[in-house]
């Protein structure tokens, strides 16, 4: 209800909250207490197709879908319903907008409200494969501004700041609610070796009730687990972006409404799960570490959505984060990269476009889609609503100083896609309350303990060694070279600090202590304050 109040009001809105907490109707009550046709930008053509038919079921509203799917007759009446007033939603992928025609006949249309469905996909997909997410503001410029509101199941302070920066949001109203999810138990445990991890995953999976998820880093592990699960007896069937359309849809039909003897468990990359509303998944376990708590969480909230009791495991080999090191360096870009882009630009006397860049260029896709979003940051490039890249009219600056500039952005951005990382790690090696770590991530408060995780079910929690931390696991610090930090935990002698612009370090305890290394930022002092130096026992 604050949510629609909020949009009906006239404010932008970001809401995030946990799948099944009712999102959709957010945007469908909002969206027919106001007049005009509202666009809802989805990133798959499935979830677009669900949501149009379920409104359709309903007798709700009139939708129409707009996708890759349709031939020119469908698109061409269904946007021309949308300016007629024929219709209530217009269903799209943000792939269409990169079409002038399309473009135009939906500013014609007068939108109302703009949804960014799984919002959080602008900062996880747009600076990669598809950065037809980072346009998003600008095509709600183009579309005559109408209200945005933006909705997802999972995004951290420093992902919400990004969607609303991108989508250039004005004073928006931000909701995050709801997610503790108490009928789900978390647990990690840490292997010594991969075959160690194999046999206890499979023994995990033949113990385990019902239906579930079992998450991998790639396309050849999922076929090789589900290849191990069938072995054992298991009706397991696999899932990842390198499958034909119709043979990923039949498989997740096959998971979704058949019996657990036909497909009880689905072993699948990151390309699984979104939009997916199958109640009673009773266990979601990752193989592989994901590449960040905000992905980890919204891929264990596929489980126990019917509130009943479901198992989140995370099966946990340190060497396993180099995986996702490797995945996450596919899209780096140099400067002299940076500085090719953008002398292409500057050499075009009109607006050019992604293909042709990249055939001068010789960069991957993701690679020029980083450098893009790079240049057009530091204001060297000018991305249009259609994808088109020219030179900003008002500033010409040097090839080699915006590649420059952009390059530090581009490293930062990286340095905090680590941290991402790191910040996944220290949930698999933790030594407190895991649900305490996951809410205080999202910006929820916890107690320090609960009744659903392997760490405090076994008292972990409580035997912390508090006296030997000079600052608390998850405060804030400051250094006087690296700047602000995230303490992310301890090992031995040492701590682990995340920092906004150095990345992760590794600090001696005793060095902290003794040269007053670091300062604490506790919001609720008015000044820092330094760790103060181990007291000495008193002999007797």
């Amino acid at each position: 209800e604050e949510a629609i109040r909020a949009v009906v009001g006239g404010r932008d809105t970001l809401v995030v909250m946990p799948t099944g907490a009712g999102k959709s109707a957010i945007y469908q009550v909002a969206a027919l207490l106001l007049r005009g046709p509202t666009l809802v930008v989805s990133p798959l053509v499935a979830l677009q197709r669900d949501q149009a038919l379920a409104l359709a079921r309903g007798a709700v509203a009139r939708a129409a879908v707009v996708n890759s799917t349709i031939g020119k007759r469908r698109k061409q009446a269904a946007l021309d319903g949308a300016r007629h007033g024929e219709l209530d939603f217009v269903f799209l992928a943000p792939e269409q907008f990169n079409d002038e025609a399309t473009l135009a006949r939906l500013r014609q249309a007068r939108p109302r409200l703009m949804v960014v469905d799984e919002a959080h996909c602008i900062s996880e997909w747009g600076h990669g494969f598809r950065p037809e997410y980072l346009r998003l503001g600008a095509v709600a410029e183009a579309l005559g501004r109408p209200r945005l509101l933006a909705l997802t199941a999972t995004a951290s302070a420093a992902v919400r700041d990004e969607i609303v920066e991108r989508l250039r949001m004005r004073d928006p109203f931000v909701l995050v609610r709801g997610f503790d999810r108490p009928n789900l138990r978390l647990s990690a445990r840490t292997f010594p070796s991969e075959a160690a991890k194999r046999r206890a995953l499979l023994e995990a999976v033949a113990a385990a009730p019902g239906a579930g998820i079992v998450y991998v880093a790639t396309q050849k592990r999922a076929e090789a687990l589900a290849a191990a699960l069938e072995e054992h007896g298991e009706a397991a069937v696999f899932y990842h972006g390198g499958m034909a359309r119709k043979e990923r849809d039949a498989v997740q039909d096959a998971f979704m409404a058949a019996g657990l003897r036909e497909a009880r468990v689905i072993v699948a990359t990151t390309a699984f799960g979104m939009g997916v509303d199958k109640p009673d998944v009773r266990f979601v376990f990752h193989s592989d570490v994901s590449d960040s708590l905000d992905s980890y969480y919204q891929e264990i909230g596929r489980a126990g959505r019917d509130g009943e009791p479901a198992e989140a495991a995370l099966f946990y080999r340190p060497a396993d984060l180099g995986i996702r090191r490797f995945l996450a360096a596919g899209g780096r870009v140099e400067q002299d990269d940076l500085e090719r882009v953008a002398a292409a630009v500057r050499a075009s006397e009109a607006p050019v476009g992604p293909d042709e860049l990249r055939d001068q260029t010789g960069l991957s896709q993701t690679q020029l889609a980083n450098a893009i979003a790079g240049l057009s940051d530091v204001g060297a490039v000018e991305v249009t609503p259609t994808g088109t890249v020219a030179v900003p009219g008002r500033q010409r600056r040097s090839a080699e100083r915006g590649a420059r500039d952009a390059a530090r952005v581009h490293q930062r951005r990286r340095a905090q896609e680590q941290g991402r990382l790191e910040v996944m790690r220290a949930y698999a090696e933790l030594g407190t309350c895991r649900r305490k770590f996951l809410l205080e991530y999202f910006g929820e408060r916890a107690r320090d303990r609960c009744l659903g995780c392997d760490n405090c079910a076994r008292g972990f929690a409580a035997r912390q060694r508090r006296q030997r931390e000079p600052f608390p696991v998850k405060s804030w610090v400051r250094h006087a070279d690296w700047g602000k930090g995230l303490v992310l935990g301890y090992e031995a002698e040492r701590m682990r600090v995340l920092f906004d612009e150095a990345g992760e370090k590794q600090l001696s305890v005793a060095l902290v202590r003794e040269r007053n290394l670091l300062e604490s930022l506790d919001e609720r002092r008015q000044e820092p304050r330094t760790a103060a130096p181990r007291p000495r026992r008193a002999r007797r």
